[in-house]
């Protein structure tokens, strides 16, 4: 009987544990389908887990779910598990950085295209060289009375800060076409070795992590690429099950370069090729019968955290202006940037309670969407911007690593339903966690925070497919099952930023395509 008792106490302290849990109630009311499928699915998980990850590699000496993901990528790609869930339909994606989700490779094709994209260097380009943050490629488009000569800038003749026209300066480089190519994509992305070895510490990767933008933007803010980046990035979400995106654009450059080479192109432009991308999209789909898998996208107006607090009332009247004219574009407004080196969020302050009160007056509803607490650290000023986020009132929050030492924060977040956009991939290689059974995510669910799962920036970490962080979340945890990710997929839409008939209207397109996805588990993998 001592046992009887023993173990009835400890299944009902269990379940008391699991019911704080945002899946839980998910859980309880699984149907026969989805209790099948949850079976397969920890079935597979666990086979693999035997099987797959306890397998010896010879360049993977520790091999295990949840791993480095730069690492373990190719292994994770095999699995059946993985192949389930691209097929997985993902809901919204919330956090993702648009000048950061067009693989690298498809960007440079992009740009070779472009006759009016230039690059240069600092010095000539060397074996040497090749993989050095002093010697990242510059690209700008110029108008044509400014096009350059082909040149080999790997040559000693090369004049430094000299202007070549890309393909040009491609095709003519002595070091051969792969090694330009290998050049340009090193530092448009991060690689093992220097997410695992020569930049293992917070501050080493943010200078590698920051410096893939400033090579990036050459391309990106180039009025023709922007519109087909823009496109790419729609589309190979819509291969990845995701139905709407709420994207981070950085707005602080006030111009955009167009076709003609001149830096004339203004936000309100940028907006209009968005808007006409997005529309261009949902078009074709809809002629394939596919409307249903993409209801759109909205924006996220960003821009850095190293403003002067006066600087900043410039992007915060842009941010107003470009809401009354696109009011079904704009979604809310965010700080970003390491927060470890940049200006806190209290810093800004003044400008951003007058920034609500003037959304009061206008009578217009732009929500704070902060990224605050992505840091190891406890207490300090990074982490406190998570008291601040909450208290401006911010509707979600970006990455909120440190959330998890905070109790007080957390019951808030999960009474007042505010959610928090978890990037485990990016946490991950921004050196916040070794691997994902050590990051805090368990404990937030846990807890009951509500969690939209997103991606980052997909095309510096190599986690293009949102499938990749789903991943690791379902292999990192054996409580963690269907039900974790079907609550994952519907809190992306809940916590958008989209009207309440919309996200009636988007969930229920969602739970048509779960119900296929259920039944699909375990007969077409």
């Amino acid at each position: 009987m001592a046992l009887e008792a023993y173990m009835s106490s400890r299944a009902d302290l269990l379940a008391k544990e699991r019911s704080r849990r945002r899946d839980f109630t998910y859980k309880a009311n699984l149907s026969t389908a989805e209790e099948q499928a949850d079976t397969v699915i920890r079935q597979i998980r666990q086979e693999e887990a035997d099987t797959i990850w306890s397998a010896n590699h010879e360049d993977i000496p520790h091999l295990f779910p949840g791993m480095e993901f730069l690492t373990g990528k190719r292994i994770i790609e095999k699995t059946r598990l993985f192949k389930i869930l691209r097929k997985m339909p993902k809901g919204g994606l919330l956090h993702v950085h648009l000048d950061a989700t067009v693989d690298a490779s498809l960007l440079l094709q992009i740009a070779l295209e472009q006759p009016a994209l230039h690059v240069r260097t600092g010095s000539p380009l060397t074996t040497d060289n090749l993989n050095s943050l002093q010697h990242l490629p510059e690209f700008r488009p110029l108008p044509v009375s400014e096009y350059g000569r082909g040149l080999d800038i790997a040559s000693a003749d090369y004049v430094p800060g000299t202007w070549v026209p890309l393909k040009e300066a491609r095709e003519a480089c002595s070091l051969g076409v792969l090694t330009f190519d290998r050049w340009v994509m090193g530092s448009l992305t991060i690689n093992p070795k220097e997410a695992y070895n020569t930049h293992n510490t917070v501050t080493k990767i943010w200078q590698k992590f920051t410096s893939t933008f400033s090579v990036s933007q050459g391309l990106i803010r180039f009025s023709p690429v922007w519109e087909r980046y823009i496109r790419e990035f729609f589309l190979a979400s819509v291969e990845d099950g995701i139905m709407y995106i709420e994207a981070r654009i950085n707005f602080l450059h006030r111009y955009m370069f167009g076709p003609d080479g001149q830096e004339t192109v203004t936000h309100e432009q940028w907006l209009d090729i968005f808007d006409r991308t997005m529309a261009s999209v949902k078009d074709e789909l809809k002629a394939e019968n596919r409307e249903d898998e993409f209801v759109g996208s909205r924006i996220i107006y960003t821009t850095i955290r190293f403003l002067s607090p006066e600087e900043l009332e410039w992007y915060l009247d842009d941010c107003i202006q470009l809401k009354q004219k696109y009011p079904h574009l704009i979604a809310g407004f965010d700080l970003v940037g390491d927060e470890n080196v940049l200006h806190p969020l209290r810093y800004y302050l003044e400008p951003l309670l007058r920034f609500k009160e003037r959304q009061k007056e206008l009578g217009i509803e732009i929500p704070f969407l902060f990224h605050a607490g992505e840091t190891l650290g406890d207490g300090n000023h990074v982490d406190e911007n998570l008291f601040d986020a909450i208290l401006l009132g911010t509707k979600r929050i970006g990455h909120g690593f440190s959330l998890a030492k905070h109790p007080t924060l957390m019951k808030i977040c999960t009474e007042q339903g505010i959610a928090l956009e978890v990037c485990p991939i990016s946490n991950e290689i921004l050196r916040l966690t070794s691997s994902m059974p050590m990051h805090p995510l368990p404990v937030l669910l846990n807890n009951g925070v509500p969690v939209a799962l997103s991606s980052d920036d997909p095309a510096i970490f190599g986690n293009l497919n949102l499938s990749y962080d789903f991943f690791q979340v379902l292999v990192s945890s054996e409580i963690n099952g269907l039900a974790t990710l079907a609550v994952a997929a519907k809190d992306s839409i809940e916590f958008s930023t989209l009207d309440a008939l919309e996200k009636a209207r988007v969930l229920a397109i969602w739970k048509k395509r779960w119900a296929v996805f259920v039944e699909s588990i375990g007969t077409d993998v």
